[in-house]
C-alpha cells in the first residue's frame, strides 16, 4: 500500500500553502532501469542530470527552476547528441483536434526552425518555433475529408521527414454511420520495459487517446525543468512517437502530472506555482483549448468525433475541498452548459478520479468524498432533468481497469470504466463490488462505437499492453436513455 499522502495529513488550505512554496514531498525520480533504445541510453542520462538533476526529489537541475530546451541548447555535449541521432525534429509529430476536414500537428524542435506540415495536396501554415515556446509549435491542415485515412510529412527547415508512422484518419462527419475505436489510459509513468504498449495501442488504430491524468509522472511543483524533463524523454520513446503520429491525442492532468499525489489546486490563482505549471502542460499536448485560456487556465477541453460528444474535466486545478468542488465554479458551468447542449448521441465525461461510491479510499480523493458529492449529483441531476440519453463515464487514477454501475431513483443507470495502467508497476487491489474488476498486468481501456445501426452500441473493453482483449462489456444506446 501507499504511504499516506502528505496532503492528506493537512487542512486545504495549509496543502495549498506548501504547494505554492515548492514542497516536493513524494516526489518519484525518473526511472531508468532496463531501457534498451540507442537515442534514450544517449539522451536520457543527460537530461536527467541537466534538469532534474542528483537529488530524489529533482531540485538540482543545473539550469535552476526553469530549465528548457535553450539552455539544453548552450552545452556542445547536448548539441552533438541532437546531430549524432539526427534530432532536429526533437519530439512529435503529435496528431490533435481532429475534425472532419481539419486536423492539427504539434512540434518539438531543438532550437529555432520553420516547420510546417504536408497532407497530399494540402499544407499547413508555415511556422517558425521560438525559445518563448519551448521551441513547440502546433500547425493546421484543413481542406480534408470526414473518415479519410491520410499520410503526411515534416518539414523541418526545407527538409521533409517521412515515416511510416505519419498516417491518420479524420473524423466522421456527424450523422455519418460509421464504427471507430477510442483508447483511454492513466498510471502512464515511464518505465523503459512497459513502452512497448504504446506501439500496440498504435497497431490497434484508435481514432483517438484521451489521458485522464498522470500521464507522465513528474510529483515537482516548483521546478518547470524537471517537470519539462518528463515530457522530453516521453516523446522521445519509440512507441509513443509512433502512437502520437497516428492517434488523435487529448490529455487532462491529475495529481501527478499538476502538483504532488491526491493534491488539490484550490481556488483562484495566486498560487504562485499555478500559471507557470500550466503553461508546461499546454506547451507539451496539441489540445483543442486549455480551460478558459489564460483567462481562466485549466486543462478541461471538450471535443467531437462524429455523432460522439467529449468533456475532458480537470478534477485537480480548481479542486477546493472547503468549497466542497471539485471542478471550482467555471468549470463546473462549461460542463453543465456543454451537457445541456450536446447533440450527440453518446456523451463520454472523463475525470482523472472516478465517480463512484465505494470505488476506493472512502471517497478521499475521488467524486465519492463527502466534499464533492453534492457537485456530482449536480452533474448527474442535470443528466435527469433535460433526459440527456448516452452518458458514459471513463475514469482513471487506480491502477486497475473496473466497470461499476450507478443505479438511480431517475433515469437509466450510469456506468462508469475505469483504467490506470497503461506502464506503471504498482498496482491497486481489485474491489468485489464492482461488476468486473481487474489488475493484472498492464492494459488499457478502449471504447468502441459502432454507430451503423438504429440503435448504436458502445462496446468497453480491457485490453492487455500485448494487444489482447480481456473483457468486453457492449451497451446499446437504448439501455441509455430516458424513453
Amino acid at each position: 500500500m501507499k504511504t499516506k499522502p502528505w496532503t492528506t495529513l493537512l487542512n486545504p488550505f495549509i496543502a495549498t500553502l506548501l504547494l505554492a512554496a515548492g514542497t516536493s514531498a513524494g516526489a518519484k525520480e525518473p526511472l531508468t532501469g532496463g531501457e534498451q533504445d540507442p537515442v534514450m541510453l544517449d539522451l536520457d542520462p543527460y537530461l536527467i542530470d541537466a534538469l532534474y538533476g542528483s537529488d530524489p526529489k529533482g531540485q538540482t537541475g543545473r539550469f535552476g527552476a526553469e530549465g528548457a530546451m535553450a539552455d539544453l541548447l548552450t552545452e556542445p555535449e547536448f548539441v552533438k547528441l541532437v546531430e549524432k541521432h539526427d534530432l532536429k525534429l526533437f519530439n512529435g509529430p503529435m496528431l490533435g483536434d481532429l475534425k472532419p476536414t481539419s486536423a492539427k500537428f504539434w512540434v518539438r524542435t531543438a532550437g529555432p526552425a520553420r516547420v510546417q506540415i504536408n497532407v497530399g495536396e494540402q499544407t499547413s501554415e508555415s511556422v517558425q518555433t521560438a525559445a518563448d515556446d519551448d521551441f513547440t509549435a502546433v500547425m493546421t491542415v484543413t481542406g480534408l475529408q470526414p473518415f479519410t485515412d491520410y499520410d503526411y510529412s515534416v518539414n523541418v527547415d526545407g527538409r521533409t521527414i517521412q515515416s511510416a508512422a505519419f498516417q491518420f484518419r479524420t473524423a466522421p462527419d456527424t450523422g455519418q454511420k460509421v464504427d471507430f475505436d477510442v483508447t483511454f489510459g492513466s498510471g502512464s509513468r515511464y518505465v523503459p520495459p512497459n513502452e512497448f504498449a504504446w506501439r500496440n495501442m498504435a497497431q490497434s488504430r484508435p481514432l483517438a487517446y484521451l489521458g485522464l491524468g498522470d500521464n507522465v509522472y513528474i510529483d515537482v511543483v516548483n521546478r518547470r525543468g524537471a517537470q519539462r524533463l518528463f515530457y522530453y524523454r516521453r516523446c522521445l520513446s519509440p512507441a509513443y512517437r509512433e502512437l502520437i503520429a497516428g492517434v488523435g491525442m487529448y490529455a487532462v492532468w491529475d495529481d501527478h502530472d499538476m502538483a504532488m499525489n491526491d493534491s488539490s489546486g484550490g481556488a483562484g490563482l495566486e498560487a504562485d506555482w499555478k500559471r507557470p505549471n500550466w503553461k508546461v502542460f499546454t506547451q507539451n499536448w496539441n489540445n483543442p483549448h486549455y480551460g478558459g485560456g489564460p483567462e481562466m487556465p485549466g486543462t478541461w477541453h471538450s471535443f467531437s468525433l462524429g455523432d460522439v460528444d467529449f468533456f475532458m474535466t480537470d478534477g485537480r486545478f480548481y479542486r477546493d475541498k472547503r468549497d466542497r468542488t471539485m471542478l471550482g465554479p467555471d468549470q463546473k458551468q462549461w460542463l453543465l452548459d456543454g451537457l445541456a447542449q450536446a447533440k450527440g448521441k453518446f456523451k463520454v465525461i472523463a475525470s482523472g478520479t472516478m465517480w463512484s461510491d465505494g470505488a476506493d479510499k472512502d471517497g478521499k480523493d475521488s467524486w465519492a468524498g463527502s466534499w464533492a458529492r453534492s457537485e456530482r449529483d449536480e452533474i448527474f441531476d442535470l443528466i435527469n432533468d433535460r433526459k440527456i440519453d448516452g452518458v458514459i463515464l471513463i475514469s482513471g487514477d487506480r491502477h486497475r481497469s473496473d466497470i461499476w454501475k450507478i443505479d438511480r431513483p431517475r433515469g437509466y443507470p450510469l456506468y462508469e470504466f475505469v483504467s490506470a495502467k497503461v506502464t506503471n508497476q504498482h498496482t491497486h487491489q481489485t474491489f468485489p463490488n464492482a461488476v468486473w474488476s481487474y489488475n493484472e498486468g498492464n492494459f488499457w481501456g478502449q471504447l468502441h462505437f459502432d454507430l451503423r445501426s438504429d440503435d448504436p452500441v458502445m462496446t468497453f473493453k480491457c485490453i492487455d499492453n500485448s494487444g489482447e482483449i480481456v473483457k468486453e462489456f457492449p451497451l446499446k444506446l437504448s439501455e441509455l436513455s430516458h424513453d
